[in-house]
């Protein structure tokens, strides 16, 4: 049986998005996104699951810097649609409820359930840390904000689905192992993702992404970020479509090198369908 490694408690939406990738895997709960990739690394893990972003609340913090000295390979990527479950202990109606528990980020994604119940909102360290400590508590007055699965794992009713303000709340992750996977540079659906330094010349970004411009290269994604806390050393993060191994790929990160003091390939894989039906 495969291990997929996951950061969060289990029954978090990391773990609820492995079994969906990964029907009959086992999961492996980590504490930090480290530990996640040092699972896989020592082989404890075949894979690990991390989220690099969401669309509500935007880039998670650490990752990005995380991923080139991860010593892993991006092998694909899945995408959930996060949805929020209002937990309570059995037999619970909704006029008991007087605090709801869970992350200060689901908190913000609730709002007008808050409002609507006239709840106080009390922050967790996580959303299934939150249903965990409901449980616990076993009061009638005390909800909280988490997946089904965390529901199903301490035994909480679920009063409400999908009690979210915004219906495109998504979570994306990066699906990562050991090794990269290898494809033919001409299957079709391939997403590359690189991190690049650029020289301290004028216009150095403009020139070094010229080049996938010019060979007609679609750039889905450029993310900068600070190294090591310094102000005038920044990395860029960006993903294209395409293999590197293709001839439009090859020129595009040629002229990438004239202007890049580092270039690196975290991986090659197949876009996730969800991808291609809403992010087209």
């Amino acid at each position: 049986m495969s291990i997929i490694a996951f950061q969060g408690q289990p029954g978090a939406y990391s773990d609820l998005a492995c079994r969906i990738a990964y029907p009959g895997a086992a999961t492996l709960p980590c504490e930090t996104f480290q530990a996640a990739m040092a699972a896989v690394r020592e082989g404890r893990a075949e894979l690990a699951m991390l989220p690099p972003e969401n669309s509500l609340a935007g880039r998670v913090a650490d990752m990005h810097a995380l991923l080139p000295e991860s010593g892993l390979s991006i092998i694909g990527e899945s995408f959930l649609r996060v949805e929020h479950c209002l937990l309570a202990p059995k037999g619970t109606k909704t006029s008991d409820i007087r605090r709801i528990h869970s992350h200060t980020v689901a908190l913000g994604q609730v709002r007008n359930l808050l409002a609507e119940l006239g709840a106080t909102p009390v922050v967790e360290y996580d959303t299934a840390g939150a249903a965990e400590i409901v449980a616990r508590l076993n009061n009638k007055e005390d909800a909280a904000i988490a997946s089904s699965l965390a529901g199903d794992m301490h035994g909480l009713d679920i009063l409400r689905r999908n009690v979210e303000d915004a219906t495109h709340n998504t979570t994306r992750f990066y699906i990562m192992a050991r090794e990269p996977l290898v494809l033919e540079p001409e299957t079709p659906g391939l997403m590359t993702t690189f991190v690049f330094n650029v020289r301290n010349v004028p216009a150095a970004l403009y020139k070094a992404l010229g080049g996938f411009a010019t060979n007609n290269v679609n750039m889905t994604k450029l993310e900068s970020y600070m190294l090591n806390g310094s102000f005038t050393a920044t990395q860029f993060l960006a993903e294209v479509e395409g293999h590197p191994d293709q001839r439009a790929l090859q020129l595009a990160f040629e002229e990438l090198g004239f202007f890049s003091t580092e270039c690196k390939i975290l991986g090659t894989y197949k876009m996730d369908p969800y991808r291609q039906q809403h992010c087209g």
